[in-house]
């Protein structure tokens, strides 16, 4: 996420726009339902009357009749098909609908599947992707999104980010809202907007480390002797395959292949476009520059693959394949907390000192993504096409929601999910369940309850992905954040072996703790910039240098010797040369100016 870290992101942190709207009526399968017909009939015109004047206390099929089947294209999304589980029982129970899931990430095309729909009309009912490089505008232009203007006009929730609405429709030249940022927040730019874990880092199986000796890694390249040494120390993962240091998948790739771009944020490097911007305005690259920070990752995972760490089923995986590799500990390092942590950091694996835990590079200063009042990039809005507007706009209210933001507990945040079966009140204060321990720290497969909606809670998240509001902001009816692993009373329980044992080594409780300690954290202050619209030209020439970028990049990760690398790299900065990447790089360049500016006069305003 640069989703999907955050996906869960915010990697992690972590790219896309969402639109919103209305659907069909339910298909009897769970396949993708298209958005060929969108002719309305009686039944639904009279839903959408009588939606439009029924009592707001109603909800359900009280208030909305007409059991629908919504539509939703989603750039953040990695899952595809109906909805499942506890959130989509809450979903049909608050508005009598599912939600139909069309997901880029696990489709593939990406930005193609994005034009070809669009192209046809209808890009979907609710849609999520990216609101940057001018896309909302486009979409506007098109007539694929309603202008929200008289849908929310009573919409309380939405009222409280009345600020962030406003500055992410300043980039469409008409009248109008259409559409609502994501990540909103009521903190200051300068926090950081994670909870205990930043949203990427140099997470290690931690007793694999241990019993390699916690040896010392004084820059990037020294993680993977460091890498061998804990596959040497524990070759086999608890259901006895052979593990591997590291792992990668494709389903990410967007202007360059996703994971090779995670590492450069352990020195406070992030992504726009073709640059690498450091956070602190220092330094702005060229990714294809021999001697840029994505080069070197590119070198890193050659020469770790040439020794034997790379997983080689890394180039044909997707993402839900990736997590079961985590969950099994066969994968010994995580570039984001929410996978590693997530997926293996149970109670009995901490209960006997095993789990991913953030290990130090002396010279690496890791990006934290501030607070953004005004919100990020991903938006929702809603589909032109969409059968009962209203429907929806009340659905989005109710994600800005205090329920709403506990209920979207994405694959890559901490939200706390819902009170009675994840979470309770004690003593005035929020503290989890017994089946919230199990769903949150037992790698997800824990089966929920049949009143709740049955299935396992991983596969009942919100498919949707999209954090509305930033969880580490304080939830009013609670006083405490929507971040459960802030909460004092899941604090106090870590002290497993596992906590103590990096505590006392680290010298710190907490992940930020630590490198707020030792001057190793880099806040990027969270500022309302979003890169401006690029022509068609533009727009063309990055589709055909991204798509060789990506390919020669898994090319070199995986070449046969050195020479080939190098042959592969020059061949690369020779293709995308020749494709006019220059002339994108140019843009590019100026936009991270344009960020590093934005960001200065945030951080000067907090």
């Amino acid at each position: 996420m640069t989703k999907k870290l955050l996906s869960m992101l915010l990697g992690v942190l972590l790219a896309a726009s969402m639109l919103a709207g209305c659907g069909k009526k339910a298909s009897p399968t769970a396949d993708i339902v298209t958005s060929e017909d969108s002719a309305k009939t009686e039944d639904s015109a009279k839903t959408a009357d009588t939606t439009a004047s029924g009592d707001s206390d109603k909800t359900g099929a009280e208030k909305y009749p007409e059991f629908i089947t919504v539509d939703v294209f989603d750039g953040l999304a990695n899952y595809q098909g109906i909805q499942s589980g506890w959130f989509a029982k809450i979903v049909k129970d608050k508005f009598n609908m599912e939600m139909n899931m069309i997901a880029p990430n696990v489709a593939g095309g990406g930005e193609t599947l994005f034009q070809t729909r669009s192209a046809s009309g209808d890009l979907g009912d609710l849609i999520i992707y990216g609101a940057d490089g001018g896309r909302l505008q486009n979409m506007v232009t098109a007539g694929l999104v309603l202008n929200l203007t008289d849908l929310i006009a009573d919409k309380e929730n939405l009222k409280k980010y009345q600020s962030g609405i406003d500055s992410l429709n300043e980039l469409v030249k008409e009248d109008g809202v259409y559409g609502i940022p994501s990540s909103v927040s009521e903190q200051p730019a300068t926090n950081p907007s994670e909870g205990l874990d930043p949203t990427f880092g140099p997470y290690l199986r931690w007793d694999a480390y241990k019993a390699a000796g916690y040896p010392q890694m004084k820059t990037m390249e020294d993680l993977l002797p460091v890498l061998k040494a804990m596959q040497d120390a524990v070759p086999e993962s608890d259901t006895g395959k052979k593990t591997y240091g590291i792992s990668l998948f494709k389903d990410w790739d967007g202007n360059m292949m996703c994971l090779a771009k995670q590492p450069t944020c352990f020195y406070g490097y992030d992504e726009l476009g073709f640059v690498l911007s450091k956070v602190d305005g220092s330094d702005d690259q060229s990714i294809i520059d021999s001697d840029s920070m994505y080069t070197r990752v590119l070198k890193l995972y050659y020469d770790a693959n040439q020794m034997g760490l790379v997983d080689p089923e890394s180039t044909t995986q997707n993402y839900d394949t990736l997590y079961t590799k985590y969950q099994d500990g066969q994968i010994l390092y995580s570039p984001w907390p929410w996978l590693g942590q997530a997926a293996y950091n149970t109670p009995d694996n901490k209960a006997v000192g095993k789990g991913f835990m953030i290990a130090s590079i002396d010279d690496m200063k890791d990006l934290s993504y501030g607070c953004r009042p005004d919100g990020d990039r991903q938006c929702i809005a809603i589909g032109s096409k969409a059968e009962d507007p209203e429907r929806l706009a009340d659905f989005i209210d109710w994600l800005y929601s205090p329920e709403g933001i506990m209920m979207s507990a994405a694959q890559t945040s901490s939200s706390c999910g819902p009170e009675g079966l994840t979470w309770e009140l004690v003593d005035d204060k929020p503290a989890l369940t017994d089946f919230g321990w199990k769903a949150f720290y037992e790698g997800g497969n824990t089966i929920v309850p049949d009143e709740w909606g049955g299935g396992s809670w991983k596969d009942g998240v919100s498919a949707l992905n999209f954090p509305a509001v930033i969880p580490s902001d304080t939830n009013p009816e609670t006083g405490y954040p929507y971040n459960y692993t802030l909460w004092e009373s899941v604090l106090e329980k870590n002290t497993t072996p596992l906590d103590t044992d990096w505590q006392a080594k680290m010298g710190a409780k907490t992940t930020i703790e630590f490198l707020q300690n030792k001057d190793q954290l880099m806040v990027a202050p969270g500022s309302s910039y979003i890169t401006p619209e690029e022509d068609s030209e533009i727009t063309t020439l990055r589709g055909q240098c991204r798509a060789i970028i990506i390919e020669y990049s898994w090319k070199m990760v995986f070449a046969s010797g050195e020479d080939e690398f190098n042959s592969l790299l020059k061949e690369m900065q020779d293709t995308v040369k020749g494709l006019g990447y220059d002339k994108v790089l140019a843009l590019d360049m100026q936009n991270a100016k344009d960020q590093n500016a934005s960001r200065a006069e945030a951080a000067a305003s907090k």
